[in-house]
């Protein structure tokens, strides 16, 4: 058991948790807040948020003791919150609710929604809000809602940005500054609509403007069997580098700019990633940083990324770190979740490295062509049977090997 020390709802809680404990629970068993539900725990829902330290987060999926001097507030308290009043006004003039379950997390991320962006599109607010799950409204009345205080949010008093972030969105660390936010809107207006990346690449990709909010990180190495100067000079061909990993094709580059598409293959689906970013090589330390943006209109997804990679000469090759962030949102998020996406990015970083190799020797394609001039779209769905598998494999490898 830990002792943890918070604020839940402006009263001191001191109280002691066991640290596998969720937040959730906690709220809900040991203070009788059961105004936070639980649905899908595993943080996809939006049933369970609630603010922590001015920020929306998924308390199911969050640990109590990571909350420890934390300063947290539920549905319970809310009530003298005067644009919480307003929604909830909204949501009922609108019928924005009907069984109910979904709407203590929906009006909380509604009420985060409104402080941090304004004057959005209903489809705009659709997207903003997909994050929260409704099976009973069709979301018609909760877009109209929404809007309706969204068009009064200057005559509104707005609670104030925190820079103090705990849980898993936006994430420890994140930061928000007052440019990123009143640009918000025009940010997520700017993004391409239709199924093909921007033909005319615009410097609003560049470094400085991309959000590494809410990415998830993860690592991998790959070792060539060349020397660092023949892989670095290799690298710097992106419409060959593309070829190798599968499903990704290089459309168009300008300078530091780049717009390109992958398309991955999930069972009868073949969703189609189109978008630009940026890249910056760094000749000097062999090494590069790349970052952008896409979305499938076909499932309405997103993805934002970022990849860092350094080359480093072991004397009988070249050793290639790489670390890879992303996020993504949308109808195709759950497949960007935990050791399973870990894995899959293994095996494709793995792909990646044995096309490589093939290019750079010369000993054929870099990876399977297509009739579009592009590698072939990425089996996820292969790879993912590959993955759970492998884990089945290795669960009875552990039962036996105990019983042995």
């Amino acid at each position: 058991m830990k002792t943890i020390n918070l604020t839940v709802n402006g009263q001191p809680v001191c109280a002691e948790v066991e640290p596998r404990t969720h937040l959730a629970d906690f709220l809900r068993e040991q203070l009788r807040l059961t105004g936070t539900h639980i649905g899908c725990e595993h943080g996809i829902c939006g049933a369970c948020t609630v603010d922590i330290n001015g920020e929306m987060s998924r308390s199911c999926i969050t640990f109590a003791v990571q909350c420890d001097g934390a300063d947290i507030t539920t549905i319970e308290g809310f009530d003298d919150d005067p644009l919480m009043a307003r929604l909830r006004e909204a949501f009922t003039s609108e019928h924005a609710l009907q069984c109910g379950y979904c709407t203590p997390g929906m009006i909380i991320a509604a009420r985060d929604l409104i402080r941090r962006k304004g004057a959005l599109e209903p489809q705009q607010i659709r997207y903003e809000m997909s994050g929260n799950l409704c099976r009973c409204t069709g979301y018609a009345g909760i877009t109209a809602a929404i809007g309706q205080v969204m068009a009064e949010r200057d005559a509104l008093p707005l609670p104030p940005a925190h820079e103090a972030c705990i849980g898993p969105a936006p994430g420890p660390g994140a930061k928000r500054t007052a440019q990123n936010t009143s640009n918000a809107a025009a940010d997520d207006a700017g993004k391409p609509d239709d199924d093909s990346p921007s033909t005319s690449l615009s410097p609003g990709a560049a470094f400085e403007t991309f959000s590494e909010d809410g990415l998830t990180t993860l690592t991998e190495h790959v070792i060539v069997p060349h020397d660092a100067d023949r892989v670095w000079a290799f690298l710097g061909d992106l419409e060959t580098v593309a070829a190798c990993l599968p499903g990704a094709r290089l459309i168009q580059q300008d300078g530091d700019l780049i717009a390109g598409e992958m398309r991955v293959k999930l069972g009868p689906m073949t969703p189609r990633f189109a978008g630009e970013g940026m890249i910056r090589r760094d000749d000097e330390n062999r090494s590069a940083r790349i970052v952008g943006h896409a979305k499938d209109t076909g499932s309405a997804s997103r993805a934002r990324g970022r990849i860092v990679y350094a080359l480093q000469d072991t004397g009988e090759g070249t050793r290639i770190d790489i670390e890879i962030g992303y996020a993504l949102t949308g109808a195709l998020a759950q497949f960007s979740r935990g050791a399973i996406a870990k894995d899959l990015v293994g095996r494709l970083t793995r792909a990646f490295a044995e096309n490589l190799q093939g290019a750079i020797s010369g000993n054929g394609p870099a990876a399977g062509g297509s009739a579009d001039g592009g590698s072939d779209a990425l089996d996820a769905g292969g790879l993912l049977g590959a993955v759970i598998w492998g884990q089945i494999k290795s669960i009875f490898a552990a039962i036996f090997g105990r019983r042995n």
